[in-house]
């Protein structure tokens, strides 16, 4: 069996990329592929998107240095979404904190901040 026989891109050609700590487990960011940019992971073992605001290929870390390096990749069992285990560089949100799921959603709705407070953009 092979990835790219049973790796099902969407309509837009991108896969979902759910990026783990692959000591902690803790989910870090949920990002997308696309054939290209999946074959820059697969080589390179480090992160690399498809940005969808941007419409363009994104390295995780190539302005920041927060990179991404590749230690395991899983797929699921639909072959429409990727788990990469990474081994961080540096904190991987956009806004420093160490993973892009630091709010916290009440019963009531309410959102609070819940990350570890690396520091705030």
């Amino acid at each position: 069996m092979n990835l790219s026989t049973i790796a099902k891109f969407d309509d837009k050609g991108l896969l979902c990329a759910v990026i783990q700590h692959y000591k902690t487990g803790q989910v870090l960011m949920v990002g997308y592929m696309n054939q290209e940019s999946l074959d820059i992971t697969l080589r390179e073992r480090k992160a690399c998107f498809w940005s969808r605001s941007r419409q363009k290929l994104w390295l995780k870390g190539e302005t920041s240095g927060n990179v991404l390096h590749i230690k395991e990749i899983r797929v699921d069992c639909d072959g429409d979404a990727l788990l990469l285990k990474c081994d961080p560089v540096g904190p991987t949100c956009h806004t420093n904190e160490t993973s892009c799921f630091y709010r916290l959603v009440g019963e009531d709705k309410t959102v609070t901040l819940a990350g570890d407070g690396v520091t705030r953009a």
